[in-house]
């Protein structure tokens, strides 16, 4: 369930009283994994291609996968879950996970990023779940909350790594994702008009038995895929027989018309890109 963040939308004071030991609850804890989306990002461009999306040093902050590795507030630096990232796109947006809970924001990119004024970074609108889960330490995400949602954050790069910071020196430190492998990743199909399970394509590739097999948005499939320079070489599909309402069946038929032939393949960080000979293009996302 999503809900939106309000207690975030301004910048709250810093007190310097300790601060009492209280329990979070559920809801107080999912109030601050959204925010985190804010600071990155994932569908990647070439790092720095794009000045309207580089941050200071010229480190691009939209189009890429960010894996959130630590953040540090009032001196205590917490280090994040393996799988917590963040992405903000080019329209805008931000989404992704602190390893438990999934959330999205609208994210405002400010500056040129030209070697002048940093970069800065603006979240606003966000939404997120509320999971409590005993491997994302409530501090850890507690504490990035409170340094995503401070106001602007200012950006520098180095290398393979970003660097959020806030007016009261607060630091997120994020490293660009690695890409995903063809090989060995549950691919889930983008398809148009998918609503929860229902319709959910899945693709896997096997290196050693040479095939890709998965499900449709109404059957299952199998085929040979040979993989080499970029393409792939798909054989005949082998499928159930289900009769699905009528929309699935038409991205089906969508799906399958990338078989029996080559296609040629790219993956940008966590999503892949397969493209037939006749243009038709599919894209996926690893499965998280």
């Amino acid at each position: 369930m999503y809900r939106q963040s309000k207690q975030y939308g301004k910048k709250q004071p810093r007190t310097r009283k300790p601060q009492r030991s209280t329990t979070l609850t559920v809801a107080a804890v999912a109030a601050l994994v959204p925010l985190a989306a804010a600071c990155g990002s994932e569908q990647a461009g070439d790092a720095g291609s794009d000045s309207a999306g580089a941050g200071a040093g010229g480190q691009r902050v939209t189009g890429v996968r960010w894996s959130i590795d630590s953040v540090t507030v009032d001196g205590t630096t917490h280090r994040a879950p393996d799988t917590a990232h963040v992405r903000i796109d080019d329209g805008g947006r931000a989404a992704g996970s602190t390893g438990c809970n999934s959330f999205s924001a609208r994210a405002d990119v400010e500056g040129e990023g030209d070697g002048g004024d940093a970069r800065r970074v603006r979240l606003s609108d966000a939404m997120f779940t509320e999971k409590a889960c005993a491997e994302t330490p409530a501090g850890f995400e507690k504490s990035l909350g409170r340094a995503l949602t401070t106001g602007p954050l200012t950006t520098q790069g180095e290398g393979e790594r970003l660097t959020l910071t806030t007016a009261d020196g607060d630091t997120v430190r994020l490293s660009r994702s690695e890409d995903a492998s063809l090989h060995g990743t549950r691919w889930v199909v983008d398809t148009p008009g998918q609503k929860g399970e229902k319709g959910r394509a899945v693709l896997a590739f096997d290196r050693e038995a040479g095939t890709v097999a998965g499900r449709l948005p109404c059957n299952r499939v199998n085929a040979a895929a040979t993989v080499s320079d970029g393409r792939i070489t798909l054989g005949a599909p082998s499928t159930t027989r289900m009769m699905c309402e009528g929309s699935l069946m038409d991205a089906e038929k969508r799906l399958l018309a990338l078989f029996d032939g080559k296609v040629t393949y790219r993956i940008d960080q966590q999503t892949l890109t397969l493209t037939s000979e006749d243009g038709v293009t599919v894209r996926a996302v690893a499965e998280q």
